[in-house]
C-alpha cells in the first residue's frame, strides 16, 4: 500500500524577514527603555541642581530677589543689569577673572602636551608619571590652597627659604603684594590641574600608531619634525578640547582666590565669582547677583563661541592650502 505524497506546506522564507524585522523593533524598544531607566537619575539629578537653578538664576536677575525675605521682590526690569554694567568693582573683578584665564591657560596646555610627550616616548614606568601628574588634581581646593599658602609664607615659607639660599632677601611675600599674588594663585592651579590635561594628551598620543613615527625615521625625520607633522596634526582635535575645557575652568576660578586672598591685598584678585557671592550672601541681593551671574556666563559663552569659530576658519584654511 502505498503512502500518498504528503504536499509541503510553504516554508516561512517570506515571514522570516518580518519576525526579524519585529524581534529586532522590540529588542531596541526594550535597550531604549533600559538606557532611558539608566539615565533617569542624572536626569532629575540635572534637572534639580543644574537647569532649574539656571532658569531660577535668570528669572529673579530682573527682580529685586532677596536672601532676608520670601518670594520674587518688585520686579526691577533690567535696572540690576544696568547697576553691575555701571560699577567699577564688576568690571576689574572681571578682568582679574579674564587675567587668571591668560595666567594659567597657555602653561596648562603647552606644559601637558610637553609632558605628555616625554612620557609617552618612555618604554618603562609611564605608571609612575600618570599617577605623579594627577595625584595632585585628586586634592581638594583647600588642601591645595593650604599648601600654597605654606608655602608663599613670608620668612618662613619654602619660596622664602629658596631665597635666602639662592643670597634674595625674602620680602613681606608673594600673596602679599597686588602685583605678585594672582601669579601665586595660578601658579597653585597650574600645579594642581596640570594632571588632568596631562591625562587626555597622553590618551590621545597613545590613539596614534608607532608605524608613522617609525616611517618618518626611516626617512630622516628629527623628533621636532616627527612633532610637527605627525603628533600636533593628529592631536588637534585633542588641543581643542583641552583648550576649551581650560578656558571655561578659569573662568570660573573661585576656590583657590577665596582660601589663598580671599580677593587681596584689597581687591587686587577679587574674580567674578567671589563679586556675586558677596552681593548675594554679604549684601543679600539674590537679583544683582544674579544679573551678575548671567553677564558672566554671556562672557563664558562668548569666549568658547569665539574659539571654536577661530578653530573652525583654521581648519577650513588648512583644507583650502
Amino acid at each position: 500500500m502505498t503512502t500518498a505524497p504528503v504536499l509541503d506546506r510553504p516554508t516561512d522564507a517570506a515571514t522570516a524577514p518580518r519576525k526579524l524585522r519585529t524581534y529586532r523593533t522590540s529588542l531596541t524598544r526594550g535597550q531604549g527603555r533600559s538606557g532611558w531607566l539608566f539615565l533617569a537619575p542624572f536626569g532629575l539629578f540635572y534637572l534639580a541642581f543644574l537647569l532649574g537653578p539656571t532658569v531660577w538664576m535668570l528669572v529673579t536677575s530682573f527682580f529685586n530677589t532677596s536672601t532676608v525675605r520670601t518670594g520674587l521682590g518688585s520686579f526691577a526690569g533690567f535696572a540690576n543689569y544696568a547697576e553691575m554694567l555701571g560699577r567699577a568693582d564688576f568690571w576689574s573683578s572681571l578682568w582679574h577673572t579674564l587675567q587668571f584665564t591668560l595666567y594659567t591657560t597657555p602653561p596648562l596646555v603647552i606644559l601637558a602636551f610637553v609632558f605628555a610627550v616625554l612620557t609617552n616616548r618612555m618604554n618603562r614606568g609611564q605608571w609612575f608619571f600618570r599617577l605623579a601628574f594627577f595625584l595632585p588634581f585628586i586634592l581638594p581646593s583647600a588642601t591645595i590652597s593650604l599648601i600654597w599658602v605654606f608655602i608663599f609664607t613670608p620668612q618662613t615659607g619654602l619660596f622664602a627659604s629658596v631665597q635666602s639660599l639662592l643670597g634674595g632677601v625674602p620680602g613681606a611675600g608673594v600673596l602679599a603684594s597686588p602685583n605678585t599674588a594672582m601669579i601665586g594663585v595660578a601658579l597653585a592651579t597650574v600645579w594642581w590641574t596640570l594632571g588632568f590635561n596631562f591625562v587626555l594628551y597622553l590618551a590621545g598620543l597613545q590613539e596614534i600608531p608607532r608605524e608613522l613615527y617609525e616611517a618618518a625615521a626611516v626617512d630622516g625625520a628629527s623628533n621636532w619634525q616627527q612633532i610637527k607633522s605627525i603628533t600636533l596634526p593628529l592631536l588637534g582635535r585633542t588641543t581643542t578640547l583641552v583648550i576649551l575645557l581650560q578656558i571655561i575652568a578659569s573662568l570660573k576660578i573661585f576656590d583657590q582666590v577665596y582660601l589663598m586672598t580671599n580677593g587681596g591685598p584689597g581687591i587686587s584678585t577679587q574674580v567674578s565669582l567671589q563679586l556675586i557671592t558677596g552681593v548675594g550672601f554679604t549684601d543679600n541681593r539674590l537679583g544683582a547677583a544674579s544679573a551678575a551671574s548671567v553677564l558672566l556666563f554671556i562672557v563664558i559663552v562668548a569666549i568658547a563661541v569665539i574659539r571654536q569659530l577661530v578653530e573652525r576658519a583654521a581648519a577650513k584654511r588648512e583644507i583650502g592650502a
